[in-house]
């Protein structure tokens, strides 16, 4: 793999952790929401960027779609 998709793979997992921290932090604190309203924000941080890399990626020709 290259370094690149290496990075995407990364993102990717990162935003799915934060997903699953968003939905513990949601069970566990009854009133507070400051933790997950912060895990909603970094998961839409995450995924913008993810979105861009991705863009960037098949633009710049690091990443190519299938052929069937």
């Amino acid at each position: 793999m290259t370094f690149y998709k290496i990075i995407v793979v990364i993102n990717l997992i990162l935003v799915l952790i934060s997903l699953g921290a968003g939905a513990v932090f949601l069970g566990k604190d009854g009133d507070n929401d400051t933790r997950v309203l912060t895990a909603l924000t970094v998961r839409i941080s995450l995924s913008i960027s993810l979105l861009i890399l991705l863009i960037g990626g098949y633009y710049f020709g690091l990443i190519t779609p299938n052929r069937f």
